[in-house]
């Protein structure tokens, strides 16, 4: 059974950094994409930043050259850096894997609450 476990959310004062860590457990397909996906009271949720298994990656415009995702070598973890925060990047942040196979549905962790306030 995989299982995707979300650590490193909390409270931090607008300009402030925060790095977030998803490890799955469990057997998962080589290829794969694994990502960052936000939800903030009221919005639907959105894109952060995903990551292939190949290692290229695709970021929101909007945390473009703040947000660095990356993966834990040798491991089935990625991590998101998040640097220079703006309260309006406060919301709930999900972990997520999509296996490269057909018609197969994502994984999805509980989710961090990220909080940018002063």
């Amino acid at each position: 059974q995989v299982q995707l476990v979300e650590s490193g959310g909390g409270l931090v004062q607008p300009g402030g950094s925060l790095r977030l860590a998803c490890v799955v457990s469990g057997t998962i397909f080589t290829f794969n994409v694994m990502g960052w996906y936000r939800q903030a009271p009221g919005k639907q949720r959105e894109l952060v930043a995903t990551i292939r298994s190949d290692g290229i990656t695709n970021y929101s415009d909007s945390v473009k050259g703040r947000f660095t995702i990356s993966r834990v070598s040798n491991k089935n973890a990625v991590d998101l850096q998040m640097n220079s925060l703006k309260p309006e990047d406060t919301a709930v942040y999900y972990c997520s894997l999509q296996e490269a196979i057909p018609h197969k549905a994502p994984y999805w962790g509980q989710g961090t609450q990220v909080t940018v306030s002063s």
